[in-house]
Parts: structure tokens; C-alpha cells; sequence
């Protein structure tokens, strides 16, 4: 994972909206939350739990909200990742409409790594080589 940012393309349904349309707010946490999966991988996240027990948390988290996104909108979730200690890693996401001259949403998040009795534990070697 090197610090270029990943995109994550998704479609905004109804059922991600409030009564008037626009995307309701904890929903983009779910967003980048699938954006940090994809770049990561499903089958490495799943390897890690099934294999040595190991999952991460988000201890942290900074939103900005600039503009609402509306019910049938496609946005770019845009991601990049640094390996800020042995223990956290901090992913920065932007969720970007279409022609948008700034982000919709900003958000700055802390993740550390747990181990199964939820311990603290370093940042397996497998990321932190796609991490830097």
C-alpha cells in the first residue's frame, strides 16, 4: 500500500439516505470502511482473524462534512494510509462527487491492532510492507 491514493467508486441508494435524500452521515464511515477492506483485501482481513486471531479497531476518527450527497449520486471514495508507529496505522479518506472541487466528507482515522482478548498487538508484517 504505497501513500498514492486508492478509489473506491460507490453508489448512493435510497436506503443510504434520510427523508430528504441525502446520504445520512454514519453511512460514510460504512464507506470508507469498505474503501480500507478493498485495499487491504478481504482475503488477507479473513486470514489474519481465522489465522492468528488478529483484527483491527478504530480508536480514533475525525469527520468533516462540506456538502451533502444525494440518492442516485455515484461518489470516488478516495483512500491512502501511513503507518504512524509499530502499533497505529492513520487512514485518510475523502469521499469526492462527481466534478466536486473539494471533498464532500473528510474523515481522518486511527486504527490499531487486537488480538482476540483485545490486546494490543504491532502492526502485522504482512501490512506494514503494504503500508509504507
Amino acid at each position: 500500500m504505497e501513500n498514492k491514493p486508492y478509489h473506491l467508486s460507490v453508489q448512493i441508494y435510497y436506503e443510504d439516505t434520510d427523508h430528504s435524500g441525502v446520504v445520512y452521515h454514519a453511512n460514510f464511515l460504512k464507506y470508507f470502511e469498505r474503501a480500507r477492506e478493498h485495499v487491504i483485501g478481504t482475503d488477507a482481513l479473513a486470514g489474519l482473524w481465522k489465522e492468528k486471531g488478529l483484527g483491527f479497531a478504530v480508536y480514533k476518527a475525525d469527520l468533516m462534512y462540506s456538502e451533502g450527497v444525494e440518492f442516485g449520486e455515484t461518489i470516488d471514495i478516495r483512500s491512502t494510509c501511513t503507518l504512524d508507529s509499530e502499533y497505529r496505522m492513520i487512514w485518510t479518506h475523502e469521499a469526492w462527487r462527481k466534478g466536486g472541487k473539494k471533498p464532500a466528507v473528510s474523515c481522518t482515522l486511527h486504527l490499531v491492532c487486537l488480538d482476540k482478548n483485545k490486546k494490543l498487538i504491532q502492526i502485522p508484517p504482512i501490512l506494514e510492507k503494504q503500508s509504507m
